[in-house]
């Protein structure tokens, strides 16, 4: 198993942070990593999202997967767990956190699990391209909670 992990703190209430994790519509707008999503934020619904990881070689297609969300908690967490071609091959289970803090703070950690037979082929792929995906989402978020207080 591979793990990645990135959080970020954000000025603004957990609700504020969930309406915009789950206006897929909007990602397109703001978000660097995961440049479209579809489909419903409910638990056993199925995603269709278009990943975009940052150092992408030249002519890179970044990739689009359907993962199924294994749970859906509004204001605390979206996870849901994708699979590139087969189950087994190189699955990925995302966590999308919000961690209420005080004064209408929250932490946003974004993780995901790796396993699989290909991941220790793509594991630097993985720590380098993903875990900058990861990094650029969570700053863009917070940038988009802080300037947009109550608005998604």
């Amino acid at each position: 198993m591979k793990e990645l992990h990135s959080e970020i703190e954000i000025s603004a209430p957990a609700e504020h942070v969930w309406g915009i994790l789950t206006d897929f519509a909007s990602y397109p707008q703001w978000n660097p990593f995961i440049r479209s999503i579809s489909g419903e934020p409910k638990t056993g619904e199925r995603l269709e999202a278009r990943l975009e990881p940052p150092l992408e070689p030249p002519g890179g297609q970044g990739v689009t997967l359907r993962p199924t969300v294994l749970n859906a908690e509004p204001n605390r967490e979206l996870r849901w767990l994708g699979h590139v071609l087969v189950p087994g091959l190189f699955d990925g289970e995302h966590f999308l956190i919000i961690q209420p803090l005080e004064d209408n703070r929250v932490r946003f950690v974004q993780r995901e699990e790796f396993r699989g037979v290909l991941v220790p082929l793509i594991a630097r792929s993985l720590e380098n391209n993903t875990q900058q995906g990861f990094e650029e989402m969570n700053r863009a978020l917070k940038e988009r909670a802080e300037t947009s207080p109550g608005e998604n």
